[in-house]
């Protein structure tokens, strides 16, 4: 399944913009603009506001300040037994470098029959171009009736992509996928999905190390793939059946090291088959798979906050040489780890890496980046 790709270096300048200073004047803060609209579900309205609003700088600032509007100031009805008031009209929109639109159950013709309403027409008409463009789930059906989606790659939750690659056959819709990223605007699946996508856009505006402090603090995985699968068979374990968190813990306080499939199975006392099988049920991705990502995340910290030369990188996030961690690094983020580290590297490098690599074991095959299915 493809993954997504990231740009840092085409989003520098969005990086630096989004930087807030207390200094007279500095830029301000990035501003996102969520666009409530009637029969939104509150909890996918509430995603912007918790992941940018806890996204700070190395001094502490906020990096973005997040604002709502809705068509019409005034209270917005939610799909719960409340409604919820804004304070600010469309005329918002006009101010926003980036609109993310949440989903809703009540979008009448933009669902039905895939066209805008007068009264939202006006109001996506306010949106400056080259403002970035995000939708949470069914919030996509709006992107696509407004035609910011023709000829781009894009997702929503998996029960509604038949019916919205019908509305809309001018997109390119990936139903498996848990978001996508195609520069300018961004879509994606539903609830925790949204969560992910969110985190993904602080990611590639601040590097890894905001990220991943903004997900300690709301206590979500800190960086799962977009192109991850949005169904997993059972993505909570039976009762009577042992999860792989313990050989995942395991893998994390090892991944400069060669990894064999028989190791991760036994901090499981499974079977490699019965192992490999319960680990892809869980995650949606294969054990190798998995591997491949953490060591990325941890080279993107290491790029950021340290100093090491590429060939110590290399050897610290277990990919070997530095033509493997290019190759990953590219594949992942669709730049090399020097464009990567040029763009996102910290002010202040921090330590270093975890470990020095370790000779393959001759008890079995490592499981090498992205080589076990």
């Amino acid at each position: 399944m493809a993954t997504d790709r990231e740009t840092p270096d085409a989003t520098a300048s969005a990086s630096a913009s989004a930087t807030a200073t207390g200094a007279p004047g500095a830029p301000r803060p990035h501003r996102v603009v969520v666009l409530a609209l009637a029969g939104l579900l509150p909890f996918e309205l509430g995603i912007p506001h918790r992941i940018f609003g806890r996204a700070k700088d190395p001094a502490g600032r906020p990096c973005y300040e997040i604002l709502t509007c809705g068509l019409a100031p005034g209270p917005v009805p939610t799909d719960a037994d409340f409604a919820v008031t804004v304070e600010h009209g469309p005329e918002l929109l006009a101010t926003a470098d980036t609109v993310v639109v949440p989903a809703s159950y009540e979008l009448g013709p933009v669902h039905d029959e895939g066209r805008l309403t007068g009264e939202l027409a006006a109001a996506l008409a306010r949106i400056r171009p080259g403002t970035r463009l995000v939708s949470i789930c069914t919030g996509g059906y709006v992107l696509a009736a407004a035609g910011y989606l023709d000829g781009r790659r894009a997702t929503t939750h998996w029960a509604s992509a038949e019916h919205f690659q019908r509305m809309f056959p001018a997109v390119r819709v990936d139903p498996g996928v848990l978001y996508t990223d195609d520069g300018d605007v961004l879509t994606s699946a539903g609830v925790a999905a949204g969560i992910d996508l969110c985190l993904h856009i602080v990611r590639r505006d601040h590097g890894a190390a905001v990220a991943n402090e903004v997900a300690r603090r709301t206590v979500v995985p800190p960086h799962r793939e977009g192109g991850q699968a949005q169904f997993i068979d059972r993505p909570v374990p039976e009762p009577q059946q042992a999860s792989t968190t313990a050989a995942r813990a395991w893998v994390l306080d090892r991944l400069h090291e060669p990894l064999r499939l028989t190791d991760l199975a036994r901090q499981e006392a499974v079977s490699v088959r019965t192992f490999t099988r319960r680990f892809r049920e869980e995650s949606g991705v294969s054990p190798g798979e998995w591997i491949t990502a953490q060591r990325v995340e941890r080279a993107r910290r290491l790029l950021e906050r340290t100093e090491l030369p590429i060939e110590t990188v290399a050897r610290e996030t277990g990919f070997g040489t530095a033509q493997s961690l290019r190759k990953h690094v590219q594949a992942a983020l669709g730049v090399s780890p020097t464009a990567y580290r040029r763009t996102f590297r910290a002010a202040e490098p921090g330590g270093p890496g975890a470990g020095s690599a370790t000779p393959p074991s001759p008890d079995g095959p490592s499981v090498a980046a992205g080589s076990v299915h």
